[in-house]
C-alpha cells in the first residue's frame, strides 16, 4: 500500500510540472481577417506547358508581427482570366511593432491551351497584371 501511495504521489507531482510547463500564451487568438495589398509577383517562367506546374510568388508587406499571411481569394473569371487577392490575419497578442515583407505563393497547373492573364490586388483599384502563354 505504501509503494502504492509514493507511486500516485509520484505520478501526481509529475502530472503538475508538465501540466504548469504547458503556455497556453503561445498562440494567440486571430481578431480578424483583412485584404492586403499585393507588392510585387514573381513568376518565374511567361511560358509553360499544358498539365504542368509552376509557382507564382507574391511578395506583402505587412506592418508588424501581429499580422500575417492568411490565404488567397483566387477566381477563375473566365477560361483564361484569374484574380488574386491576398488576405492577412490580425492578433491579440503582444507583438513587434517592425514591418516585414513575407512571400507566399500559388501552384499554377493550366488545364488547357492559351494565354493566361492573372491580375493581383495592389490595393484600392490597382492591380498587377501578368500573363503566361501555356502551350
Amino acid at each position: 500500500m505504501k509503494k502504492f501511495l509514493h507511486f500516485g504521489f509520484s505520478a501526481l507531482v509529475l502530472g503538475l510540472f508538465f501540466t504548469s510547463c504547458n503556455n497556453d500564451d503561445d498562440y494567440n487568438t486571430i481578431e480578424s481577417v483583412d485584404k492586403i495589398k499585393i507588392d510585387s509577383v514573381r513568376i518565374v517562367n511567361d511560358t509553360m506547358d499544358v498539365f504542368s506546374v509552376q509557382s507564382i510568388k507574391t511578395y506583402s508587406t505587412y506592418p508588424s508581427h501581429c499580422q500575417g499571411f492568411y490565404g488567397y481569394d483566387y477566381v477563375h473569371n473566365n477560361n483564361l482570366t484569374r484574380t488574386v487577392t491576398a488576405y492577412k490575419y490580425i492578433t491579440n497578442g503582444p507583438c513587434t511593432e517592425k514591418t516585414y515583407t513575407s512571400a507566399n505563393q500559388i501552384n499554377f497547373s493550366p488545364q488547357q491551351i492559351g494565354t493566361y492573364t492573372f491580375k493581383f490586388w495592389n490595393g484600392g483599384n490597382n492591380w498587377i497584371t501578368k500573363t503566361i502563354v501555356v502551350q
